[in-house]
């Protein structure tokens, strides 16, 4: 009788150690997501874009809708530092490997206060593929950032009409810096350019204000590029670190 409790003991241990161990693979780490979008300042009244979906897929080919803030943006409005969310949702997958965003029809572009309408490549029409090979971490609000890039993402193809190819950026912000600062006079017109081992460009704004995001880490040679009749101005040495937005003051032509 001993013996058979002895057995009977050692094949429950076993049982709940099988149990225990099913468990702990049916269990699934859930990592919070959102998506925020921005835009570089470009030479536009407005620029509107008709957002429908966005869809994102792990490294491991899974694709997860995530709850969208569909409607017409104003990219414009969100220059400059100034970000708005478009998506938010729960995610199963460690790693992000691209995100797809669905746009509809509804999309144009105001230039001297006449709007045109965007045609959209037959090759975007299925939605706008962004590469992003990010890794999430567990227990905190993991984001990414998409840098549209208005003054590159506009086509004109004559005769009044415009096409939208888009040119966005994923920015990681919990890993990388910014630059930010002025120009004077107050209204010139100038782009301006961070170089590591890769150039990051924007546009200066109406008020003289410029910023950079998604910086990774590091020292850069900063160049403000006005136009005529004002030559380029170069700042060597700005060190960037993740994090922080480092302020180079103004600029003055």
């Amino acid at each position: 009788m001993k013996k058979i409790n002895i057995l009977l003991s050692i094949m429950l241990f076993i049982m709940l150690g099988f149990g225990l161990s099913s468990c702990k693979k049916d269990a699934t780490t859930s990592y919070p997501y959102n998506v925020r979008m921005t835009d570089a300042p470009g030479p536009y009244g407005a620029l509107f874009i008709d957002l429908q979906g966005v869809e994102v897929t792990g490294d491991d080919g899974t694709a997860v809708m995530l709850n969208v803030h569909s409607g017409i943006f104003n990219l414009l409005n969100f220059t400059n530092g100034v970000d708005t969310l478009i998506s938010s949702g729960n995610l199963e997958v460690a790693k992000v490997g691209q995100i797809r965003l669905i746009l509809g029809s509804n999309n144009t572009v105001v230039i001297n206060g006449v709007s045109h309408p965007l045609s959209i490549p037959s090759a975007d029409q299925t939605g706008l593929k962004l590469q992003v090979h990010q890794t999430l971490q567990a227990g905190v609000q993991n984001s990414v950032l998409l840098d549209f890039d208005a003054n590159k993402s506009i086509v004109d193809l004559g005769n009044g009409n415009y096409k939208l190819k888009p040119v966005i950026r994923t920015i990681e912000v919990a890993t990388s810096g910014s630059i930010k600062g002025k120009i004077t006079p107050i209204g010139t017109l100038a782009s301006v350019t961070a170089t590591s081992d890769i150039s990051y460009s924007s546009n200066v704004t109406a008020t003289g204000d410029f910023l950079i995001m998604g910086l990774p880490a590091g020292t850069y040679s900063f160049t403000v590029t006005p136009a005529l009749p004002f030559i380029p101005v170069t700042q060597n040495n700005i060190v960037v670190t993740t994090g922080v937005t480092t302020n180079i003051g103004i600029i003055a032509f």
